[in-house]
This record gives structure tokens, sequence and C-alpha cells, in this order.
């Protein structure tokens, strides 16, 4: 392939490699995202190429980026016919190729089964797919994401073409602006306006970053668009820079997401052999480099002012604005900052129109830049529920259809498990109890709630959840975090932390619950950056729709979900059949017993872990808490 030198014979490429790809083709694609390579995947590829060679099949193997659905992988799906097979092993492989590829038939134990049983056959008809709707992650699971022509023959950097070949920079800006996209990595600034005051900027040299130092516990969504589908990130980024005047990029990219990093490398480098980077872009005066820069793993560097000093070299810790980076950013020149999936949404904004994209989600754009939500949001679903993984959905959709339809509803409730709450937004977002479930999922609504969007963690929560314990692991998480630079957060998130694990040891005290309302809005208001600012959420939450759980922590020295270690008491009670399988899983010893005898605990060998509780199926493990336990832990 040669070098690119006019908009017309890229948008010329891409029109010959999408009519090039045969829709019936038979492929193999396999999920080899870090999740699914975690299980396995690089050896389920390689057998899936020896046996189809083996075999003489014409049928292509694909190495896709992540499906989504991760705690399943390794995923296979089987294109055209769309089948979906999960935790597939080598041992698998020629039964897949024989049966399913060359006869049609299906492998039922291969395949997805709810709660209730129901088998389902095709990809789109599981719930956790079907309920989504993906733009972002629209060509994960079709595409080699180190392939540059698999990407053209998705309609990949058409969009560039089209902007570069037919638009003026104000234009794109106005198109973004009037499509309604708003940041997606926790703020919801409207993107369009970072753009149109970037480029209004004095200045004689431009940046544009893109921010991947993803820090949420348990979140993982700029990862895998990174890994999966690189060049979509890197062809709104392009784009972004073409309509700001930016000459010069940057992605930041956290050290812990190596493949990631390796894709990226490898998309900047194609698009820059192809002349879709570099200088004069298509032939044209506008250049623009893009480098890689590899975060150290600090939270607070997600904060825009505190990640530009990384890229300068300096301590990460946020700066007093204005002014803006929009203004003054990276080395004092205007400066854009948009996360990984804010770019990665914005060659489908040009591809399809402002008017298609604004068609999704909330509110009237047209009313106010922040008159709504629009487009879909990526999420990392996770904790007690069935079906975890990522997904995408449209901004409005319910938190009740997330959990319960995407999600399959709460894990062991055959077991009387139930919903408490969901976390929303990470570390700082807040917990929503089930009385708003049937709340439309969007940045102002979320806000409302006392939660945030945040770049879109969800933990969900079920009756064994300690509300004071959940609001003591963040606090004492972004304690860690905080860059320690303005007083209202590094001393706010000490006092608080002080005052939780009193709390979660049956220490503390009834007038600490307005002394934790009292720091969490001194936080909010005096805070120099937003970690700061929104710190207190998960304790002003919790506090709001789960005060009767810290009354009982202080009051009465009791944990409610019985969670607290130092406030419970595991005891084997009259029920227990003597199965033996508590003694069997628990990790100190502490159970002993004759086989059809009642067991015995030893208190003094116990760890309060609740494998016990866990594994009994006959209601055989009690769970004590209250004044006298917490007595004892005194002791």
């Amino acid at each position: 392939m040669t070098k690119f030198t006019t908009p017309a014979q890229l948008t010329d490429h891409v029109a010959k490699a999408k009519a090039a790809r045969d829709p019936n083709k038979v492929r193999v694609s396999v999920c080899a995202g870090t999740g699914c390579k975690a299980s396995g995947a690089d050896a389920l590829i390689a057998a899936f190429q020896a046996e189809i060679e083996a075999r003489g099949l014409d049928v292509e193997v694909l190495s896709t980026g992540c499906h989504g659905f991760c705690e399943r992988g390794p995923l296979v799906v089987l294109h055209p016919s769309g089948v979906l097979y999960q935790k597939v092993k080598p041992r698998d492989v020629a039964d897949i190729l024989e049966k399913t590829v060359q006869k049609g038939e299906l492998l039922p134990r291969l395949q997805y089964r709810d709660e209730s049983r129901q088998i389902f056959e095709k990809e789109h008809d599981v719930p956790f797919y079907k309920h989504q709707e993906r733009i972002v992650f629209a060509m994960n699971g079709h595409i080699d994401p180190r392939s540059i022509d698999d990407y053209f023959s998705m309609g990949g950097y058409e969009a560039l073409g089209k902007v570069v070949g037919q638009m003026k920079p104000d234009q794109v800006v106005e198109e973004v602006i009037a499509s309604g996209l708003r940041g997606r990595g926790g703020a919801g600034f409207p993107a369009g306006w970072k753009w149109r005051f970037t480029r209004q900027a004095e200045g004689d040299r431009k940046y544009l970053i893109c921010n991947a130092d993803e820090g949420d516990p348990g979140a993982f969504m700029d990862r895998s668009v990174l890994e999966g589908n690189p060049h979509l990130v890197l062809e709104g980024m392009i784009i972004g820079a073409y309509a700001c005047g930016a000459s010069e990029g940057f992605i930041y990219v956290r050290n812990e997401y190596p493949m990631a990093v390796r894709h990226i490398e490898l998309a900047i480098a194609k698009a820059t052999e192809l002349g879709l980077l570099g200088q004069h872009i298509l032939g044209t005066d506008f250049s623009f480099n893009v480098h890689v820069n590899r975060g150290g793993g600090a939270f607070v560097c997600g904060e825009e002012t505190a990640l530009i000093a990384s890229i300068e070299g300096r301590r990460g810790s946020p700066r007093v604005r204005p002014p803006f980076p929009a203004q003054k950013g990276l080395w004092g020149k205007p400066t854009n900052i948009n996360n990984v999936e804010t770019w990665a949404n914005v060659p489908t904004i040009i591809n399809r129109g402002s008017a298609w994209f604004a068609g999704t989600g909330t509110g009237d754009v047209s009313k106010s830049p922040l008159g709504g939500s629009k487009g879909t949001k990526i999420f990392s679903l996770v904790g007690k529920v069935n079906n975890t993984g990522l997904v995408e959905v449209p901004m409005g959709i319910t938190l009740r259809k997330i959990v319960f339809d995407i999600g399959g509803g709460i894990k062991d409730s055959k077991k009387g498990r139930t919903f408490k709450a969901v976390q929303t937004g990470g570390p700082s977002g807040g917990c929503i109890p089930d009385a708003y479930l049937d709340n439309p999922v969007d940045f102002d609504e979320l806000a409302k709630l006392g939660s945030m969007m945040g770049s879109g963690g969800m933990i969900v929560m079920d009756d064994r959840t300690c509300m004071v314990e959940v609001a003591r692991y963040f606090v004492d998480f972004l304690k860690e975090e905080s860059c320690g630079k303005c007083t209202p957060c590094r001393e706010g998130l000490r006092a608080m932390s002080g005052i939780l694990n009193r709390m979660v040891r049956g220490q503390g005290r009834h007038e600490d619950l307005d002394l934790l309302e009292d720091l969490g809005r001194t936080m909010k208001t005096a805070s120099l950056c937003q970690l700061g600012q929104t710190a207190a959420n998960p304790v002003l939450s919790t506090l709001r729709y789960f005060r009767h759980e810290y009354v009982e922590h202080v009051d009465h020295a009791r944990c409610p979900a019985g969670q607290c270690i130092d406030l419970i008491e595991y005891r084997i009670n009259e029920q227990c059949t003597g199965c033996t399988i508590c003694a069997k899983k628990c990790p100190t010893g502490a159970i002993t017993g004759q086989n059809k005898e009642r067991h015995v605990l030893d208190q003094g060998k116990c760890v309060r872990c609740g494998v016990c509780f866990d594994v009994c199926n006959f209601n055989g493990v009690s769970i004590l808490s209250g004044p006298e336990i917490a007595g004892k832990a005194k002791e």
C-alpha cells in the first residue's frame, strides 16, 4: 500500500476496501482482549489456526479486541451466523469446526445460559448484548486491531478523508457542537466547545491530548477501546487536531496497559507510513504528529492540569484554573484534552452526522450546551451481578435495565441475595439505592442523586454489602491518591478516614455523622480540583440513603450487613448437617467436625472471611453482630 497524497485517494481506497469485505465469508472471531488472554485466548487462536490448516478449510481466524462479556471468556463468535460460544478451550476447536462450521450443528455445552437455564444461540440474542447500542464498540469483534486494512474495510478513516477534503476546521467544530457530545472522562463538558476555545486561543503552537489515564478501581473501558480499535481513537484525534489547529498530540496511557500501548504505537506507525499522520497529511498544509506518554499510575493525573504537569516531567498535581488548558496548557500553549471514549465517538459523528448522534440520548442541545446527554456511554459493570463486563448503552437508559436486563440481575438471588445499591462514577461516585432504579442514566440525573457519570465505573451491591465499609474503602483509596496540594482535600480525607475506620470497629460517636457531612460540604466547596470536590460523594450519598446503617454502627456497634470483621462473629448453628464443605473450604482450618455431625468453629482461628457462610447450603452458619462482639474485638 502506497502513501496517500490526496483526500480523494484515501476516500477511494476506503470505498474499495468496504466493497471487498465479503459479509458471507466464514470467520471465527476470537476475543483476544486482556481478560480473554488471561483465560487462554492465545492458545485457542493457535489451535483454530492449526486445525483449520489441517482440515484445509476456507475459514478466517480473527484475533479481535474485547467483546465486553469478559467473565465468559474466551469468547468465540462464528460469522456470518452469529453463533456465540463461551469459555472455549483448545480441546473444543475440532468440535466447533466439524459440527458447527461444517455441519451447522450447535454445541449446547458452550452456549450461554441465563439463570433459568435458557440457552441463547446468537450473540445478538444474549441479554447482555441485546439491550446494548454500540457506537464506539461497533467494530470490536469484527476486526484485528493490529490491522489497518481491517479498519479500512469497516469504513475506517472515511471520516478523515471527508473532513480534510470537504470541510473547513470551523465546520468540523460546529458539527461536534451540534452533536451534543460531552466529554466521557468524568466532568461531561461539551467536547465541541473545548475545541472551539482551543481553536480561538492565541498561540504559535497548539497541542492535543488523549487522556487514557484510567485509574478507577474495576474500570477498563479506555483500555479495551485502545486494545480493540486503536485506529478509531487515532482518527478522532487527527480530526480534532485539524479542527483545533493542533500540530502535536499526546496519548497519556497507564503503563499497566501494555497491550493497549503496543496497539496504539503500531497504529501510529502505520498511519504515519500511509500519510495519515506526519507532515502535510493527505497532501495538504495540515501536519500532526502523535506521541505515547506512559503514566506512572497516579489517580490524580486523570485531572487534566495534573496530567499536563506529568507530561511536562513535573510532579502530577493540579493547578488553579483559570487559565484553562484551552488557553494555557501544555508548556503554556493552548491545549485540548479529551478522553479515549470521547475521541472514539468523533469519526462516527462525522460519518453519520450530528443530527443522527443527537437523536440518541436525553435533553435538547439546541437550548443549551449542557442541555442533554447525547450518544452512548460505556460502563464497566461489575460487582454482585450475574453478567459482568463492558456495556455500551444509550444515554437515558435506566439503572434497572442495566442491572437486571443486561446484567442479568443479582448474583445468588436464589439464595436470597437482593439488590441494595449501585455506585456510579468510580471512587468519587455516589451509591444509589433501589428506589431510584428507574431513573435515567445521564450526566444531570446522576448528579441530582448525589452521584456522577465519571468515566463509567458501575459497581452493583447486594444486601450483604455494608455501606459504611464501602464509604471507608473509597475514602481510604482517595486519601492515598490525593496529591496533598490543597488543605480541604488532604485534611478532609484524612479526617473522614479516621472517623470511618473507627466506625467499622464499633468506636464511632453519634456526633461523627454531622461532622462527616460538614467535612463533605467543605471539600466540595473549597477543594482545588475535581478529585477533592467529588471525594466526599461516597460518604454523603451513603449518609443520605443509608443513614440507618451508620446509626447501627455508632449507637449499637452492629453491622447490619454482617461484613465489618470487628463487629461480627460466625457460628455454626443447629441446622448444620455435617456435610463437611465448610471445613474443607475454611482457609485457616478453624472448622472441625465429623461427617453428618454438627461442626464447631474455633473463634481464635477464625479470620471472618465469610467463606463458611457463602458455601453452606443448609443455613447452618449464622452471623452475629452487636456490642458483645465488638467488645471482644476491642479486647
